[in-house]
């Protein structure tokens, strides 16, 4: 459970105003005190994330969200951080308290929701302080009722502080959990068993000391998974280990930064594509990415170019988001660029500035992320392209890097 990647992990986020009892909910679900509480209002304040395992789903990641009702210039920041999390949201936990009862925040959250396309369950929180604890005979107020009634929710009634109803919302996240909040493999539809799958990864500055990026690691377990043998080497090595080989491999992976060089030394009888590529396919959506790289071609100076990286690495003299892609484009589309770049869980709420949108690999984001990054940019009208892809184009290689997978391919080709 603990090796479970952070974005291979359904999120699960719970939302609500401030004290209807979220972070008491959270300690239950899981068993642990792991959320502050407090019968002061605003406890939580920025989001709180924790991985965790959550039956009958297994590994999952759980966040704690500030009140939707934060209050002040702190709290309207507090509102902005809460609203950014249902970009990563698989299923939400939407909480409402007995006492407070509902209305238009709730009402807001429901629609940001439905627009989003983020199931949801509704949880009647603190139940304890009405007369009858059954939860089957608890006597609601007749504005809660019409709320309820109005907005069509099926409501679970609970009561965290003396624990009723908590393995129901267990179950009923296990019914309510999307089927597709990940892809079922990396690569494991591209090999048969007994396939040798070449992964070309650099060991270079920007490698971490010791181990190897966590693209590469999952690739080389997917490959495992699938009862195909993984041949990992480095560029420079790379025509030396392909000779040695007695069995032709099925397909070679590299790095991104070194797809012009593995090309050339890669037979055109081998498949050839990019951890990028595959990462483009496993958390986000390929075709998607294609269009975008159709648009590079027509940037022209002036244009900004967002570049949009999911983790907060060290930055190297030679980092491949802030000084190898800019290059490229600037040597090979056009000098007079401008770029902009975020990282992390920053993505800008307004687009409409940006020419164009280069997305890293997401190895550190969710599918439901990305997804939701790939929707907003199709609604602002702006192409968003992945690194592997780009620098494929840039390198005149994407027909090649594509050919593993026939229905981009078809796509890149379509005029």
């Amino acid at each position: 459970m603990n090796s479970t990647a952070k974005g291979d992990r359904p999120h699960i986020a719970v939302f609500g105003r401030r004290n209807v009892g979220k972070s008491s909910l959270i300690n239950r679900l899981t068993n642990q005190d792991l959320a502050l509480v407090s019968s002061q209002p605003g406890t939580t304040t920025d989001p709180v994330y924790k991985a965790m395992e959550l039956l009958p789903i297994g590994p999952v990641m759980i966040i704690d969200t500030a009140g939707i009702d934060d209050q002040g210039e702190l709290g309207a920041m507090r509102i902005k951080k809460t609203k950014e999390i249902m970009r990563k949201t698989d299923l939400a936990l939407l909480v409402i308290s007995a006492a407070q009862g509902a209305g238009d925040f709730e009402r807001k959250l429901i629609k940001d929701f439905k627009e989003k396309n983020i199931p949801f369950l509704t949880i009647l929180n603190k139940i304890d302080i009405l007369k009858d604890l059954n939860s089957e005979q608890v006597e609601l107020k007749s504005e809660l009722k019409d709320f309820f009634l109005k907005n069509n929710l099926e409501v679970i009634k609970v009561s965290s502080k003396k624990e009723i109803n908590i393995d129901l919302i267990r179950e009923k996240i296990a019914q309510k959990m999307p089927r597709d909040y990940s892809r079922d493999t990396i690569m494991g539809d591209l090999i048969e068993p007994g396939d040798l799958v070449v992964l070309v990864t650099p060991i270079d500055s920007a490698a971490p000391k010791g181990r190897l990026i966590l693209p590469q690691v999952q690739t080389i377990r997917d490959v495992l998974d699938h009862q195909a043998t993984a041949l990992v080497t480095k560029k420079v090595d790379l025509e030396t280990e392909l000779a040695k080989l007695k069995t032709q491999a099925k397909i070679v992976v590299t790095d991104s930064q070194a797809f012009a060089e593995v090309s050339k030394t890669v037979p055109a009888d081998i498949l050839l594509t990019g951890f990028s590529v595959l990462f483009a396919r496993y958390k986000g959506d390929l075709e998607s990415f294609v269009q975008g790289a159709k648009k590079i071609k027509e940037l022209k100076a002036g244009d900004k170019v967002l570049i949009a990286e999911s983790c907060t690495h060290r930055r190297q003299k030679d980092d491949i988001g802030t000084v190898k892609i800019p290059n490229w484009l600037r040597q090979k589309i056009e000098p007079e660029l401008q770029f902009e770049h975020t990282a992390g869980r920053d993505f800008p709420a307004d687009l409409s500035q940006y020419s164009l949108i280069l997305q890293c690999g997401s190895c550190m984001l969710n599918r439901k992320e990305l997804l939701s990054r790939l929707a907003e940019a199709e609604k602002a009208g702006i192409p968003i392209v992945n690194y592997g892809i780009a620098i494929a184009f840039l390198h005149g290689i994407l027909d090649r890097a594509l050919k593993p997978f026939p229905k981009a391919l078809a796509c890149w080709q379509k005029d």
